[in-house]
């Protein structure tokens, strides 16, 4: 079994098991009951944990749109290869993380989710990643607008999705495979396509083992480059369309969200130790801990908040950075 296999089985059978469509429900907890909880460490250890989102259904993504201050969850609610048409996602208000709202329900209101991943927002609309297709959604209303099948381009696990300078949207396409028993295999191809707004075309942007199971993705407008986070490497690395990714850090590995804040530094989540570190000038330090499946993480630009979706605990917690 390829060795992302085994890092990934045991949370794979957790997912499989949450199957249950009952509606998410507001909650917050206050940080220090929580058994198990996060703890900030390190050089940023002013870290200090806000509040929990809980009763999520395998959440995997925590989107801030600063246009509409507020937060967009995607929840695969079951196995992350599944055609099973029971993903949602909420959308929760970024000044009281207590209030949830059903944005887009699998099966009702015409929308089709199946394990909604990633999620970008540009211009009034919504991309998000859901295995071999890419679904856009009217992000003030949740109308279904388009889905875009990357089916031909023989897509296996289309992951995160950013929008880059050029105003396309990349997806990631980390190329594994979950069965019924959540064994999981690398059946696909490491690859990143680019998909043109305005006429949906799709083109492969980067192929190649050098991605190292490519997993979380974010512009870096600053310096014109891509972010990324892979899974089967150590390197957090830098891309610019048309050349290799390069490195820019060294550290556990399994890495899987990736954010970039206005001061330079970059936060990406690892599923190796549990933590979200902090990237700068090359030297990664540890910012949250204890923080078991973290997957793609997001940061609330306005208020220099961080959320982490806990994969293997159906929760959302919500940190601020120092």
């Amino acid at each position: 079994m390829h060795r992302l296999a085994v890092s990934l089985c045991a949370f794979a059978l957790v997912a499989a098991c949450k199957t249950e469509k009952a509606p998410p429900q507001d909650s917050t907890r206050p940080t220090a009951s929580a058994p198990g909880a996060g703890t900030a460490t390190g050089a940023d250890s002013a870290a200090k944990k806000l509040g929990v989102l809980a009763q999520m259904k395998t959440p995997e993504s925590a989107h801030y749109d600063a246009d509409l201050d507020v937060w967009f969850v995607s929840n695969i609610n079951g196995n992350p290869s599944n055609h099973d048409g029971n993903g949602y996602i909420v959308k929760v208000p970024a000044e009281s993380t207590t209030t949830v709202t059903m944005f887009a329900e699998g099966g009702k209101n015409g929308v089709r989710l199946d394990a909604p991943k990633g999620i970008a927002t540009t211009g009034d609309q919504l991309w998000v990643a859901d295995i071999d297709v890419v679904r856009v959604f009217d992000k003030r209303t949740g109308k279904p607008l388009k889905t875009i099948s990357l089916k031909a381009q023989k897509a296996t696990f289309l992951n995160d999705v950013a929008v880059g300078g050029d105003s396309a949207v990349y997806v990631t396409d980390t190329g594994i495979l979950f069965d019924a028993k959540g064994g999981m295999t690398h059946p696909g191809v490491n690859r990143i396509f680019r998909i043109a707004v305005k006429d949906n075309k799709v083109t492969e942007a980067a192929t190649g083992d050098a991605l190292e199971n490519p997993n979380g993705i974010t512009w870096d407008a600053s310096n014109s480059r891509f972010l990324l986070a892979p899974f089967g490497g150590k390197d957090v690395q830098a891309w610019t369309s048309g050349q290799a990714p390069t490195k820019i850090a060294d550290g556990p590995g399994q890495y899987d969200g990736i954010e970039i804040l206005r001061d330079g530094r970059i936060l990406v989540s690892s599923w190796a130790d549990s933590s979200v570190y902090s990237v700068r000038d090359g030297k990664m330090m540890k910012l949250v801990t204890n923080v078991s499946a973290p997957a793609d993480i997001g940061v609330d630009s306005k208020r220099g908040v961080l959320a982490i979706p806990r994969f293997d605990q159906n929760q959302v917690e919500f940190w601020k950075i120092p």
